[in-house]
């Protein structure tokens, strides 16, 4: 990195900053700003509760789907391939309300038809219908994510664990994916903060997240400038805030790696 690079300082910041102290001096003033925030944090632990179910399902998925894009079996590795193409060209809206209207009412239906017990699409809340279609939908770019990094690990280090009698599973927790962590954090964190900002998409479905409420409160107050100023300084704060700490747990990640730690 160029000296003036590392002198550039985050005007960017500052100005976000006065911006958001300006908003919540508004609120702490203003009646109307108050009222709206107050029914707006209804919604912010559905809003985490998506985010935080649907990113770690996705990275359990992604990870299967990465180690199985790098098999030994050509069937393996094409139905892999296959699962991470369609679900990365379908958009997430479209992928939300399909999983939503389509497939879970027909996985009720084979459900019952094997004779099982019986079941109702109702007992099937629609937020955790939007959950599975976030999982979905974002295992097949983390996939991507944990496959660059797994395969960026050197081969002879594999090889020497090998040597060394290490098992399978051994050679993956100990050798590769420690140092395949560092490569596969940036991008993973772009995804997190990503999936915080999708999650507002299942305000379609009627869930009531922070969208959803923003929604309900303008239509109710007819407020619309002001519910939403707050909708989006919500959403700022929280993916803000969750930026600046990934880059300095990079930046850590990077001052060990330089040591050799």
């Amino acid at each position: 990195m160029r000296p003036a690079q590392r002198r550039d300082f985050p005007w960017w910041l500052v100005v976000l900053c006065i911006t958001g102290l300006w908003v919540f001096a508004q609120v702490a003033t203003s009646d109307l700003y108050a009222r709206v925030v107050v029914t707006l944090s209804k919604g912010i632990g559905i809003t985490v509760l998506v985010t935080g179910v649907g990113f770690a399902g996705a990275m359990v998925l992604g990870l299967g789907l990465a180690v199985a894009t790098l098999s030994r079996w050509l069937l393996l590795r094409q139905a892999a391939r296959l699962y991470i193409e369609v679900m990365r060209g379908i958009p997430i809206i479209v992928l939300l309300l399909y999983v939503a209207f389509a497939l879970v009412p027909m996985a009720v239906a084979g459900w019952n038809a094997l004779g099982l017990p019986t079941a109702s699409t109702r007992g099937f809340p629609l937020l955790w219908r939007a959950v599975l279609a976030l999982v979905l939908a974002y295992s097949a770019f983390i996939a991507e994510v944990f496959r660059a990094g797994l395969v960026s690990v050197d081969q002879g280090q594999i090889e020497a664990a090998e040597a060394l009698g290490l098992n399978g599973w051994q050679r993956f927790r100990l050798v590769v994916f420690p140092q395949a962590f560092r490569v596969i954090l940036p991008p993973l964190g772009n995804d997190f903060v990503a999936m915080v900002k999708d999650s507002s998409l299942v305000s379609v479905l009627g869930v009531a997240d922070i969208t959803q409420l923003g929604k309900v409160t303008a239509a109710g107050n007819f407020r619309y400038f002001e519910t939403y100023n707050m909708v989006a300084l919500i959403y700022l704060t929280m993916t803000i805030t969750l930026s600046l700490g990934l880059r300095r747990l990079e930046a850590r990640l990077r001052a060990r790696g330089a040591r050799g730690d």
